[in-house]
């Protein structure tokens, strides 16, 4: 298939389109590669998916070019003809939007308008896109499932992301676009964002400085390990959303719909303590961390715990990687990365 990922040059986007390429597919990137992070891991992850591409003898065809601009997403669509759209571009991070919300308008919300308007007018098979267990915001119902409710998010990205679950909605009911909506747990492993939590424990241990722990350490996180991410993205993918034939305008299940639309969590059903994640870290780098114990961040939820029974039994996605195996990879790759010349 010819499959368009967005956000290619990001955290999840790379490890999806590099899975997708070595199972025989043709890629086509597209990311504008901000400096919301260091612009040099993102042109490495680049590189290394146009060199996956030449060993796996596909194509791999790169868009450097921002998804709010509406001409660069209707000229890729143009040139190409999609079997799939997954959608992965996003402004991420949960305490930036806090300093900038103007960042989430643009990317999340007029970009995700963009692509839609794109797979609408070209007659998509099928859009995959990104959101996020952040959703669930207040709701302390443990695990979060999709059937729960998820309108009242603590913060402004959770809140966009939650727009384009209902903006999918009404492309689904008005147009039959057939949309899958992933809302990601905790994802970490190689080619992490440097403001992740295991990326910045980690510099910070080798560094000898202390790790700033919010929540007093608290928080408990459905990791999910990005390999086992990328894996759950791609089953989805493939099969296409269909509408729901018991679904009930008297009783509506938020999770599908009488369109071509559902939304699923895709994460491990296994939480971990903060502290245990730094303890498989220490053990990882042979180092002691030293803890500075902070209270709970504005916008923070003290813990997540995803109900992954839908995705199961939906494509049979069943996360496989422990939490130690998945630090030790991630660890493996940080300095062998660095140590080759990568900018910290």
């Amino acid at each position: 298939m010819k499959i368009l990922v967005t956000g290619s040059a990001g955290f999840v986007g790379f490890h999806v389109a590099k899975q997708l390429l070595e199972r025989g597919d043709n890629v086509v990137g597209f990311d504008v590669v901000n400096d919301y992070y260091d612009p040099s891991l993102k042109e490495a992850r680049l590189t290394v998916l146009e060199e996956t591409a030449q060993r796996a003898d596909r194509g791999f065809v790169f868009v450097r070019a921002n998804l709010a601009d509406r001409a660069a997403v209707d000229s890729c669509f143009a040139a190409h003809d999609f079997d799939r759209v997954i959608h992965l571009a996003a402004q991420a991070g949960v305490r930036y939007s806090l300093e900038n919300p103007h960042a989430y308008v643009e990317s999340n919300l007029v970009g995700f308008t963009n692509i839609l308007e794109a797979c609408r007018h070209t007659s998509t098979p099928h859009l995959t896109y990104a959101s996020t267990s952040s959703v669930y915001g207040a709701n302390t119902k443990r695990p979060f499932s999709e059937h729960d409710t998820a309108d009242h998010p603590l913060q402004f990205y959770a809140a966009t992301k939650r727009a384009n679950e209902l903006m999918a909605h009404s492309y689904s009911h008005l147009y039959r676009l057939p949309t899958t909506g992933l809302r990601f747990f905790t994802v970490y492993g190689p080619w992490g964002r440097p403001d992740m939590a295991l990326f910045l424990f980690t510099r910070k241990i080798l560094a000898g400085e202390p790790i700033p722990v919010f929540n007093r350490g608290q928080h408990t996180r459905d990791f999910t390990y990005v390999d086992d991410i990328a894996h759950g993205v791609i089953l989805c993918s493939d099969h296409i959303a269909a509408p729901d034939p018991a679904w009930s305008s008297d009783r509506p299940d938020l999770a599908t719909s009488d369109a071509p639309f559902r939304i699923l969590n895709i994460g491990n059903n296994s939480p971990v303590k903060l502290f245990d994640y730094i303890e498989a870290l220490e053990e990882c780098l042979d180092r002691k961390a030293e803890l500075d114990l902070l209270p709970l961040q504005k916008g923070d939820v003290p813990d997540t715990y995803a109900d992954v029974s839908e995705i199961e039994r939906q494509v049979d996605f069943r996360p496989s990687t422990p939490i130690h195996e998945g630090v030790e990879a991630f660890v493996k790759w940080y300095l062998g990365f660095y140590r080759a010349g990568g900018n910290q």
